[in-house]
This record gives structure tokens, C-alpha cells and sequence, in this order.
């Protein structure tokens, strides 16, 4: 609402709140109604119209107008009765007297009224209790407007920090399903890889163990080829005599223990045509070692290159047992 509309509000005439505003240099309404309270029966210079200036020789419009009266005033104290003077202008619906043109179109905008005459009466000042009155009215109306001002802007103030709240609220809630679902990803993979890697060591064992049984089953084979060799009777057999070697004993299997980094060990039974590649994937499965590395005997002092992962354990003198060192793969 602008300055004007709301010093009309309290019941100003249009032209006194502009005269006022104009003369305070457009303070704003407080100032312009201090002027207008103080400043009630005082007259308002009247303006020229739009387009038109007092020429050098023109006279004021209120000079005019007090020798036109007095003109008037002589021609009827010739013998002439006066006409009746409209002084004001009345409301003909609820008989308001108002002084002009401004309080009129004020008067019919505020209340829908339109029906107005002229009148001879005067409308009186105010007097110092009416004032009174009309600036506590006033004073009472910009406070209940402060108050609302101020209510609106509490109001407006604690939808804002509502708003900001739940923006706060909502961020923080994204972020939290952000890192859950971050979070659930993260498992989801472990779980995987875990299941791959179970997967992968269930080949190996299975692996394994089908080769044990091939051996086995080839073993049983070969065994079930071979005729049994005549007894000899204990009489006739006697101890080899002093000097003369007996002959190796077959093994099938042979036992090998392996000393870790760690300085742990371990140890297992192997069936001697086992490669020691068996060996090495016996290590990855109980240590879960992954990176690359080597074995090594001590006595006699042997680093086994890679092509000897293919041989078998016979073959390569680790019957019937035998201890193994494991080391990094040299660079």
C-alpha cells in the first residue's frame, strides 16, 4: 500500500496528504502525519493546472476570488437579496458534511456511497478534544498495523527457518541413503569376491582330490597287474651277506613338512608320484597366500625352478620325507 492510500486510510483528504508529503520531502507517513495533525485548519496554497502558469501580471486565485465576493457583496447591498454559498458538500445516505471534491471521491471509495448535494454548512474544525480523539484513533491504527507488521514478519521468519530446517533435514537424509546404499555396495562386493575366492579353493581342493584318486585308482591297477612273488622259506633264505647292499624299499607315500616365512610350519602326507606343484597349492589353501613365491631344500641346499613343480616328489628325492623352506620368488 502506498503513502497516500494509507494516510487516506485514516481519514485525510487526498490533497492534504500530498501537500503534507511534500512538505515533510517524503519522509514517509509518520513524519507527513505529525504535519497534517498539526497543521488541520491551516489552508492549502492551490496549485495551477496541469499546462498552465500564472503569467507575470495574473493575479492569485484567491485575490480574484475576494473581489469577485466583494463585488458580489457591493451588488447586493444595492438592494439585492444574495444567492445561498454551497460551503461544503453532504453525503445524502448518511448526511456526512464534507469540505471538498477530494473528501468526496475519498468519502465514496471508503463507503460506496454516491449520492451527494451541496450544502450551507460549514464544516467546523475539529477542536482540541476531536484532535485529540482523531490522533489517538490514528496513533492506535499504526500501532495495530505495526503489530501486524510485525506478527507477518515472525511468521515469515519461522516459515523460513521451517523450510531451512527441513532443506537441512532432507540433505542430511540423502546423504545418509547415499552412504547406506555406498555402504550395502561395499558388502555386496566383499561378499562376492569371498564367494570367488571360496569358489576358486573348492576347484583346487576338488582338483586335488580327483588326482588323489586317479593316482590311487591307477596304484591299484598297477598293483593288481603285478603276481605275487614266491615264498621262500625261512630255512633256505638267510641275511644277505656282509657287504652286499639290500635293495631300496617302494615307498607310496612320503611326508613333508614346510617352514613358512613366519617361522610357523606345516605338514602333510603326500603319494610320492604327486608333483610338487601339489605341494604349492597345499600352501596357498592353508596360508591363503596369494602372491608369488618359491621352495627350497636345505640339505642338500636346492632351489627348485619351475619346471621342477611338474616333476614328482620321487623324482626329485623328497621320499620318504622331507623339509622344504618356502622364500620369495627371487626378482
Amino acid at each position: 500500500m502506498s503513502e497516500v492510500q494509507t494516510l487516506m486510510d485514516m481519514g485525510f483528504p487526498r490533497e492534504r496528504v500530498e501537500y503534507a508529503l511534500e512538505v515533510t520531502s517524503n519522509k514517509g507517513v509518520e513524519p507527513a502525519m505529525e504535519w497534517l495533525l498539526a497543521h488541520v485548519d491551516d489552508p492549502i496554497p492551490s496549485r495551477p493546472s496541469a499546462g498552465e502558469s500564472p503569467g507575470p501580471g495574473a493575479q492569485p486565485a484567491a485575490a480574484v476570488d475576494s473581489s469577485a465576493g466583494a463585488a458580489s457583496s457591493s451588488t447586493s447591498g444595492a438592494g439585492e437579496t444574495s444567492a445561498p454559498v454551497a460551503k461544503s458538500l453532504k453525503c445524502d445516505e448518511c448526511g456526512k458534511v464534507l469540505r471538498d471534491h477530494t473528501e468526496v471521491e475519498y468519502h465514496a471509495a471508503k463507503t460506496g456511497h454516491s449520492q451527494f448535494s451541496e450544502s450551507e454548512e460549514e464544516k467546523k474544525a475539529l477542536t482540541e478534544e476531536e484532535k485529540k480523539a482523531q490522533l489517538a484513533l490514528i496513533e492506535e491504527k499504526l500501532k495495530q498495523k505495526r503489530i501486524e507488521r510485525e506478527e507477518r514478519e515472525k511468521t515469515e521468519a519461522l516459515q523460513r527457518e521451517k523450510n531451512r530446517i527441513k532443506s537441512g533435514k532432507d540433505m542430511t537424509e540423502a546423504k545418509r541413503r547415499m552412504e547406506e546404499l555406498e555402504m550395502k555396495k561395499i558388502v555386496e562386493q566383499r561378499k562376492r569376491e569371498k564367494d570367488e575366492e571360496k569358489a576358486a579353493r573348492d576347484r583346487v581342493r576338488a582338483q586335488i582330490e580327483a588326482d588323489k584318486a586317479a593316482r590311487k585308482a591307477r596304484e591299484q591297477k598297477e598293483l593288481g597287474n603285478t603276481e605275487p612273488a614266491p615264498s621262500v622259506s625261512s630255512t633256505t633264505v638267510s641275511s644277505p651277506p656282509a657287504g652286499v647292499k639290500s635293495p631300496p624299499r617302494d615307498y607310496t607315500e612320503t611326508r613333508i613338512q614346510v617352514r613358512l616365512q613366519d617361522g610357523s610350519t606345516l605338514q602333510e602326507t603326500f603319494n610320492v608320484k604327486e608333483q610338487l606343484s601339489a605341494v604349492r597349492v597345499f600352501i596357498q589353501m592353508k596360508t591363503g597366500i596369494e602372491s608369488p613365491f618359491s621352495l627350497m631344500t636345505t640339505f642338500p641346499r636346492k632351489l627348485f625352478a619351475e619346471d621342477d613343480y611338474e616333476k614328482p616328489l620321487e623324482v626329485l628325492g623328497l621320499v620318504p620325507s622331507a623339509v622344504i623352506t618356502m622364500t620369495k620368488t627371487p626378482a
